[in-house]
């Protein structure tokens, strides 16, 4: 890899980030990861209810330091008019908005696209919601567990004797970050050809839908409703997880015809390969069960590390259950995925990087995570202009906040 970090691609780009707690916070770091300047705005009093969170270390929540390194926090009470007002014009001097209130709070304000992109053409506004802008559930709050729910992922989710379950981490929240991020980066690239903005529309359930596969075509084109299945895909066999003699775990993945007829050779079953009932994938899914039983004993016999060697001599997809350890001593993650987060009261901690990686660019540094407020004073000077006396006069009638000391 080169040791020139080359320019950012979305160096020059600052996004003005509205959204608190996960999913839009979340486009915020993607937009960062890759150049962007992004601005949080937040409540001066308590700032984003994330800061809240628990896992928390030495007072700082680790979910808001991996989210929001890197990031500058300004505390505007948005509840004030003056607040709404200052918002509306760093609006009109930045390139993206990011926000997830509830469909209409923005237009109430005052603060809806019509009135932003009066004064900033250019400007994208990405907007993440439960159940999105449109449609009749447009008004319906939502967190991810509810779009974990009203997708259709929680009940595909788990084993046909447990009830439907939810992840134990934002997984709704994470994928409709990823795609507000999407979405932004595709209207700044429309607004190359155009000159104009646009508006990026985002529910929460809509990415993890799409994600789930097959389900509502299936049912659709055959009337088939789809059920809990455990580790298996419910289209390919054999796939799941297996636990080797040693009590570890790990994953197999025969999802197509040549890896299957390469797991029975290392399984010793070369006859498989010609028995009618595991010949094709439809025989395979059809005698699952019984497949399944003889990839779970073979696996049972041998630690392991044994196991994972001997499938990958022979080229079948695999790879070890890993908990947070493993992945951290893990020397390929080391390498290509974890960063330090530095600059904070946590310590040497590592967090996940970029979530892809450019030829032409290293990646980000992450370091330090801003104090509400911290960054008031400086922004508003630099993108407003305005002047230490005015923000002191926002500051007593409590519109903005005062830059704290660094708590992080």
């Amino acid at each position: 890899m080169t040791t020139d970090p080359g320019t950012p691609p979305l160096a020059g780009v600052t996004v003005l980030e509205l959204g608190t707690m996960y999913a839009a916070p979340t486009a915020g770091r993607m937009l960062r990861d890759f150049g962007a300047r992004v601005i949080k705005v937040e409540d001066p009093r308590t700032g984003d209810f994330a800061r809240q969170w628990t896992p928390q270390h030495e007072g700082l929540s680790l979910g808001f330091a991996r989210l929001n390194s890197g990031k500058e926090s300004i505390g505007i009470d948005l509840r004030r008019p003056e607040g709404r007002d200052l918002v509306r014009r760093l609006a009109a001097r930045v390139d993206v908005v990011v926000e997830s209130f509830r469909p209409g709070r923005l237009e109430d304000w005052g603060l809806g696209y019509d009135v932003l992109s009066a004064e900033n053409p250019g400007l994208v506004l990405t907007r993440v919601s439960g159940f999105g802008q449109t449609g009749p559930y447009r008004e319906r709050p939502g967190f991810g567990t509810v779009a974990e729910t009203a997708s259709g992922y929680a009940f595909v989710n788990g084993w046909p004797e447990t009830p439907p379950t939810s992840p134990p981490f934002g997984f709704a929240d994470s994928i409709a970050g990823l795609s507000a991020a999407f979405g932004t980066t595709t209207a700044l690239f429309n607004r190359t050809r155009t000159g104009r903005g646009d508006v990026v529309d985002v529910a929460l359930y809509e990415p993890l839908m799409f994600i789930l596969g097959d389900l509502i075509v299936n049912y659709t084109a055959t009337g088939f409703i789809q059920e809990r299945v455990g580790n298996g895909s419910g289209s390919a066999s054999p796939r799941g997880i297996y636990q080797a003699a040693d009590g570890q775990w790990l994953s197999i993945a025969a999802s197509n015809q040549t890896i299957a007829l390469r797991l029975f050779d290392a399984m010793g079953r070369p006859e498989f390969k010609d028995d009618p009932r595991f010949a094709t994938n439809v025989a395979r899914m059809a005698n699952n069960d019984e497949l399944q039983q003889h990839v779970k004993d073979w696996v049972a016999q041998r630690p392991r590390a044994e196991v994972l060697a001997d499938l990958d001599a022979h080229e079948v997809v695999a790879a070890p259950v890993n908990d947070a350890r493993d992945i951290v001593e893990d020397p390929h993650f080391r390498e290509r995925t974890l960063v330090e987060l530095a600059g904070t009261r946590l310590g040497r901690v590592l967090v996940p990087g970029p979530v892809l990686h450019l030829g032409s660019y290293a990646g980000p540094v992450y370091e330090g995570v801003p104090a509400i407020g911290e960054h008031t004073e400086s922004a508003l000077t630099g993108l407003l202009g305005l002047t230490a006396d005015e923000i002191a006069r926002l500051g007593s009638s409590d519109v903005v906040g005062p830059a704290p000391v660094r708590a992080a």
